[in-house]
């Protein structure tokens, strides 16, 4: 074996990260190979947690002293050998919280060429000086309006909701957002002695009083005589207006609760200076092609491309003024050229100042997959982890298209993929099993796509060649309608749509069509304020919903929202205590002798408790390592190694097993060791139901993938799931599943179903789509050429729709399940 880069093979031997089993593998270079296997089989500790974290490594090892110090806290990958390997680079699936100042033009690096280009080839207005690129930028001090700093929006009180009922006087606590208790009783009394009326109705006050009261910026201090049961003694009390009081209470209380309810009487509003563009006038007068940097910022990507189009071919000035200046012309075409890798990946309807919070992790892995197509990088391994996931399937071929032009440029693509028409385009396939965690683990096959076929014990190959039978399911018939008419949100432009009631609805459409904002926006909104629920986003909250009518939402008398939002954000959460059944775990242990002969409550078996947790790691099992340059990891407690608890704890055993040894316990073992206690037992069942027997109970929230967290709220939900009218809404709970894993989700939202509730999800793989009872179209597009119902009904007569991006691929596969 060779390693200076003539062996064709990257050859792996001895790999042992999280469940691999001393794994040899040999995988070809200059190739696309696909790494398969269900959920929780070891396919991304092979190709991330071993190959990528091993290039990693290696890069680490060729620069300072100071990373390699760095990397012995963080760890290398447990592998005796890899040789053949190249520099890697991964595009994994990013789902934390992205800056709320990141944008489409920040995450693909084209904000910097658009802002080249106005500094160097845009209009001024006469006089103007001449402005620097970062004077286009609302993220620095060169070009963020002085007003919002550079936000686009400002947040400040408003009338209606420091005083939300005008009929009571100030006495009645007409001013909601003044304190309570003393407080409140003491700034009464200042505007008594102001001279103003507390017991006349707010409305019935005069403007100028009700104005100053709420905004004045003034502090007078006023004498407040003695008050029988009150106060005994004079004193001078200072005033604070309803908006002084909010504002010193966000910038300086410590108090979270507090800060939460001063938030509740600010709104944020467009910048009146800047127009939501975050730059300063000065550089949004300067132009090109007659537009400011904003407009274009705001412009469809296909529409930005036909603007700059002219200029990049018309050619430099040859001095009758006919043409464009040299700068003009490179910068547009450059520009041009890397748009259209993206309109090639179907993304001609994102813009470039759209912020990278409102992305999908579909949308936002495709942009940085094109990013990656422009470097002019060659000879590296690019390690993409479920590229698929999240795309419509007119979407997929675009990407597999790009994923193609990659290798040819000479590179080498190991892509974890759950997609098996995306696997059936490999020139390779690594199947990893045959089941998930400690039933995995193993290569069960390596090599071209078609020698699968055979292969004992691949639950891939059973699916990649149709040997599963299809779920035979027929439509129910729907026991109601909830109907929406007139709805405008987003892309949705007066939509009217009619969902039916009692049964499972799946939202389909290409990618921007609007399904998410119809599902998890529109639909959840409008029947969490039905229920008078408080809303889950405050943000979401700002945005109004314009609905003409909706009838049926009566029928619902819970809401259920399960998205793939992380449940958790540090190593302190995890699956046993979202679920709840860490609870009864800790008083299984405060149950035993030892614990009672020590006196120890179950509180002393929580980790977020200081009397029974490690000191070291405060009970988190890891200590943050920040790496300059690089985002910061978490390494195992050099004191606990990851136990979480101190020592004197961990000498309680239940059935031979400490605290922390049953935390680690997959849900599979630990449904066996914890059978006999009700309260665990039934949520062990659940996670089993839906695939995640493979997880530890002590899994960290931050090791678990989006489709992992929805399906730990979904069987959250399952355990508690009761005979109803609950409306249950899911945004593409299948992404990132193995088919087999998805089939067995499938399942669990049926159940469900028959328990009367409604089941509404958003939704692209077709296997879950044909076992639908209903099925609602949108598009025909994304972003402006989307946002219309195109067809609605069952899965087969969807599936005979004229000009439904969703109906050729569906009537495919509803071909082959007969």
């Amino acid at each position: 074996m060779s390693d200076d880069g003539t062996d064709p093979y990257v050859r792996v031997r001895g790999a042992s990260e999280h469940n691999l089993r001393d794994v040899d593998v040999d995988l070809p270079r200059n190739a696309f190979v696909a790494f398969t296997g269900v959920s929780g089989s070891g396919k991304s500790s092979l190709a991330f947690g071993t190959l990528y974290a091993e290039a990693q490594r290696r890069y680490f090892e060729s620069v300072a002293p100071y990373a390699r110090r760095l990397l012995q806290q963080v760890g290398a990958p447990h592998v005796q050998e890899i040789t053949g390997l190249p520099p890697a680079v991964a595009l994994q699936q990013r789902r934390g919280a992205p800056s709320s100042r990141s944008t489409v033009g920040t995450i693909t690096t084209l904000s910097n060429l658009l802002r080249m280009l106005y500094s160097r080839a845009g209009d001024y207005p006469d006089g103007a000086d001449h402005l620097a690129a970062e004077a286009f930028s609302p993220n620095t001090a060169a070009g963020a309006c002085p007003r919002c700093g550079g936000l686009g929006v400002e947040h400040d009180v408003a009338e209606d909701l420091l005083v939300p009922d005008p009929s009571l006087s100030i006495r009645d606590g007409a001013i909601a957002a003044w304190p309570g208790a003393w407080q409140g009783a003491n700034l009464r009394s200042i505007v008594t002695g102001l001279g103003i009326d507390v017991d006349r109705p707010w409305q019935r006050l005069a403007k100028k009083d009700r104005d100053w009261l709420l905004f004045t910026d003034e502090q007078p201090s006023v004498l407040i005589k003695p008050e029988r049961d009150r106060i005994d003694h004079g004193y001078y009390g200072k005033f604070w207006s309803a908006r002084k009081h909010v504002m010193h209470v966000l910038s300086d209380s410590q108090s979270e609760r507090m800060r939460e309810r001063a938030l509740r009487f600010v709104r944020d509003s467009t910048c009146t200076v800047c127009h939501g563009s975050g730059l300063k006038p000065e550089s949004l007068a300067v132009t090109f092609a007659g537009r400011s940097i904003a407009e274009v910022n705001a412009l469809p990507f296909a529409e930005v491309v036909a603007l700059l189009r002219p200029v990049a071919e018309a050619g430099p000035d040859d001095g009758d003024g006919g043409g464009s200046t040299e700068a003009a012309v490179r910068i547009c075409a450059d520009l041009v050229a890397r748009l259209e890798v993206l309109l090639d990946l179907g993304l001609g309807y994102l813009s470039l100042g759209r912020g990278s919070t409102t992305l999908s992790p579909g949308e936002a892995q495709r942009l940085r997959i094109a990013t990656q197509l422009r470097s002019g990088l060659f000879g590296v391994v690019y390690v993409l982890d479920e590229p698929s996931a999240g795309l419509h399937p007119a979407d997929a071929e675009p990407l597999l298209d790009v994923l193609d032009r990659l290798k040819a440029a000479g590179n080498t693509l190991f892509v974890v993929e759950h997609d098996l028409d995306v696997v059936r385009r490999a020139d390779w396939v690594v199947d990893i099993g045959p089941g998930a965690g400690e039933a995995g683990g193993r290569v069960l096959y390596s090599g071209p796509v078609a020698g699968l076929e055979p292969v004992d014990g691949s639950v891939t190959g059973d699916y990649l060649f149709d040997r599963v039978a299809p779920l035979e399911h027929e439509p129910r018939a729907p026991h109601g309608w909830l109907h929406l008419r007139g709805v405008t949100r987003h892309n949705l432009d007066d939509v009217s749509v009619d969902v039916p009631l009692g049964v499972l609805t799946a939202v389909t459409g290409v990618s921007g069509s609007g399904k998410s904002t119809l599902v998890t926006q529109v639909l959840a909104e409008l029947v969490r304020d039905r229920l008078g629920l408080a809303p889950e986003d405050p943000d979401e909250a700002a945005l109004e919903i314009d609905v003409d009518d909706a009838a049926g939402l009566e029928a619902f008398d819970r809401l259920v929202r399960v998205d793939q939002r992380p449940i958790g954000r540090t190593p302190r959460s995890n699956l046993a205590t979202y679920t709840g059944l860490f609870d009864a775990v800790r008083k299984v242990f405060a149950g035993t002798d030892e614990a009672r002969r020590r006196g120890y409550s179950a509180g002393r078996f929580s980790f977020n408790v200081a009397e029974g947790r490690c000191e070291t790691c405060q009970g988190e099992g890891f200590v943050s390592v920040e790496l300059m340059f690089l985002p910061g990891t978490y390494a195992p407690c050099p004191t606990c190694h990851g136990a979480r608890y101190d020592a004197a704890t961990l000498e309680v055993t239940y059935r031979d097993r400490n605290v922390a040894q049953v935390l680690a316990l997959s849900v599979d073992e630990a449904a066996e060791f914890l059978a006999d206690v009700p309260a665990a037992s039934r949520s062990l069942e659940t996670l089993r139901e839906v695939g995640l027997g493979y997880l530890r109970l002590g899994q960290p929230a931050t090791e678990l993938s989006g489709g992992e967290a929805q399906r730990i709220k979904l069987a959250t939900e399952l355990q508690r799931a009761r005979r109803g009218h609950a409306l249950y809404l899911l945004d593409e709970p299948t992404a990132g599943l193995h088919p087999a894993d998805t089939a067995l989700l499938v399942r669990q939202l049926h159940r469900l179903v028959d328990a009367g509730n409604t089941v509404v999800l958003v939704e692209h793989d077709l296997d879950t789509i044909a076992t639908a009872d209903w099925v609602i179209d949108l598009g025909p597009g994304g972003g402006d050429a989307g946002g219309s119902v195109v067809a609605a009904g069952t899965p087969a007569q969807v599936a005979e729709a004229a000009g439904s991006a969703t109906a050729p691929y569906l009537a495919q596969r509803l071909g082959r399940r007969r």
